[in-house]
């Protein structure tokens, strides 16, 4: 699929080259390989000075990764379909979203996510790592095929930046630029520390295996240090030398041995591996009403049954269940960590309601004038807050600030939220909720308590079950996985 021989798919030239079901880039979505070389391209866009401020600030990939990881995917899928006016629409969100991430790192260095310098070495790093992927696994694309796929990649960047001067005309002109960044600009910093050492050591686990903590742990235990040893023994050895980032003996061999084991997945089933397939699977709970969370319901039942064999031989103290009354109360604590800091500094600021006004704008597929009324919203929010919970004056709020005033959480501003978020969910304007519009912000069906008599989702039942929920007094069924899960 990615690697050129005879059983290639075809590629089109012009537009539909660039864009669609026949381009390369497009190929790598559903390539099992390219789950390893997306870990290698955000590291090397982690290592930017710039964009790693910017992720340790504002970004949610430390406590909602499963979530970072479908957003992107399907910002991904978007931005290179063959729908010219769905690229315009999510280039033209990106944008929104991008205009408001800016600040200053440590070292009082500025960041701008709008930068077009930092948009091509984003694009770079995919470009880059598509070919050291295919590299890596034993299947190099010819000259041609690079070439090409290099086309595909400026092309992205136009669509999103209105040109691609920011990334050379020609592969030729690349590798310098590539290399000159590597060995002059990028740096050992904390976001790139992050992934590399501590994303995947405490990797939350997805809905599917909530309930299953053991499981997970132990699953986590061994995956994540290799996944960190083999994306390590993949970056750029002039880059690895001066990050002093540490090369285990053999581990260029198991890296190479994963890609090319990672390739050979792709003579399963068609379908099997497909990206939207996977993410859909992992972001499956029980209570869900997809079909095949009765397969899962069964399971766990199983599960459980077998579990308490067990503790009839060693007792432990039984865990709660989500689905009954025993655990539906949260502590202050667990609230402030699960659903308010959004970015797992321990602290709750704006970047923080910036990124649930982000996520719940792109669940919706918001146009400008709904999603700015949403952010100004959740910005009023923040203001709020920070006037009755931030004692100590430092722009933010720690978690002992919180537990210590939660009361004051649900002021005008927390119901106002409620309220444009229900006018902006309520696409077409009866002021209800339908089956249609609750899908589209819970992702799932709806729960017979939370209707009205016709089937509809009313618009007080809505703010109070919001306000509810976002003051931290009780878990919700469908507001829990909007802001809560991973």
């Amino acid at each position: 699929m990615t690697e050129t021989g005879a059983d290639e798919p075809q590629h089109t030239t012009g537009a539909e080259q660039l864009f669609g079901l026949g381009s390369r880039f497009r190929g790598f979505f559903n390539d099992p390989r390219w789950a390893l070389a997306i870990i290698r391209a955000t590291v090397l866009e982690a290592a930017h000075p710039q964009i790693g401020a910017a992720l340790a600030d504002n970004s949610t990939f430390v406590t909602h990764p499963w979530r970072r990881l479908r957003n992107t995917v399907t910002s991904l899928q978007r931005m290179s379909g063959p729908d010219a006016e769905a690229r315009q629409k999510e280039a033209a969100r990106l944008n929104r979203l991008h205009a408001r991430i800016s600040g200053a790192d440590a070292r009082e260095r500025p960041y701008d996510a709008m930068d077009p310098a930092v948009r091509a070495w984003v694009v770079a790093t995919l470009f880059e790592s598509s070919v050291a992927m295919c590299r890596f696994s034993g299947q190099p694309l010819e000259q041609d095929a690079i070439e090409e796929l290099y086309g595909e990649f400026r092309g992205y960047l136009a669509a999103l930046d209105g040109d691609a001067r920011h990334l050379p005309p020609t592969v030729h002109e690349f590798w310098p630029y590539y290399e000159r960044v590597v060995e002059e600009e990028l740096e050992h910093t904390e976001a790139m520390r992050i992934i590399l050492y501590r994303l995947f050591d405490h990797l939350p686990a997805p809905p599917l295996l909530h309930g299953l903590p053991t499981l997970w742990a132990a699953g986590r235990a061994l995956v994540g240090p290799v996944i960190g040893v083999l994306t390590v023994a993949s970056l750029p050895e002039p880059f690895r030398r001066r990050a002093g980032l540490p090369e285990l003996p053999g581990a260029q061999t198991l890296m190479q041995s994963a890609y090319l084991g990672a390739g050979l997945a792709r003579f399963l089933p068609e379908g099997w591996l497909r990206t939207e397939t996977v993410l859909d699977l992992l972001a499956l709970s029980p209570d869900s009403d997809d079909p095949r969370a009765r397969t899962l319901r069964a399971l766990r039942d199983r599960m459980r049954r077998a579990g308490a064999l067990v503790r009839l031989i060693t007792p432990l103290p039984p865990e709660p269940d989500p689905g009954t009354d025993t655990g539906l109360r949260r502590g202050a604590e667990e609230f402030f960590a699960a659903v308010l800091d959004q970015t797992g500094d321990g602290y709750v600021d704006w970047p923080d309601l910036a990124a649930m006004a982000r996520e719940l704008a792109g669940r919706l597929d918001l146009d400008e004038p709904a999603e700015t009324r949403l952010y100004d919203a959740f910005a009023d929010w923040w203001r709020e807050l920070q006037t009755a919970l931030d004692t100590d004056g430092d722009g933010r709020v720690s978690c002992r600030e919180y537990t210590e005033a939660v009361p004051a959480l649900a002021g005008p501003a927390l119901i106002r939220v409620a309220e444009v978020l229900f006018d902006v969910t309520d696409a077409n304007g009866d002021q209800r909720i339908d089956a249609a519009e609750y899908r589209a912000l819970f992702r799932r069906g709806f729960h017979r308590d939370l209707t009205g008599g016709d089937d509809t989702y009313p618009r007080g039942a809505f703010v109070r079950d919001f306000v509810s929920f976002m003051s931290g007094r009780a878990r919700s069924t469908p507001y829990d996985p909007l802001l809560a899960d991973a």
